[in-house]
């Protein structure tokens, strides 16, 4: 009897699922999510870089852009926490970066 291949992707998903938290698999999605939740306008000048106990960081392309997005917080917070269907992300911290690397 012959085998079926597995693809390793497969394998190191299955493995990762049993060992990685509910809340990293969740958080994983407001990548997923990032656009539709902040808009085409800010996706383009800051992207999702980490989470770090219900803190996301976000990299953002300037320090004009930072200062701008901290006017926005509160409605971004709200914007992804509802494309998330329950409130994940308790605060936004920016951090200047390189976004097209």
């Amino acid at each position: 009897m012959k085998k079926q291949m597995t693809h390793i992707g497969t394998i190191l998903d299955n493995a990762l699922d049993n060992f990685r938290a509910c809340s990293d698999t969740e958080m994983t999605r407001i990548w997923e999510i990032w656009k539709d939740a902040v808009g085409d306008t800010i996706a383009q000048n800051a992207q999702p870089g980490a989470f770090k106990k219900n803190t996301l960081i976000v990299h953002v392309s300037s320090s004009v852009w930072m200062h701008h997005f901290k006017f926005l917080k509160q409605d971004m917070l709200n914007n992804i926490n509802q494309a998330l269907n329950h409130e994940l992300v308790k605060d936004i911290r920016f951090k200047i970066a390189n976004l097209h690397s």
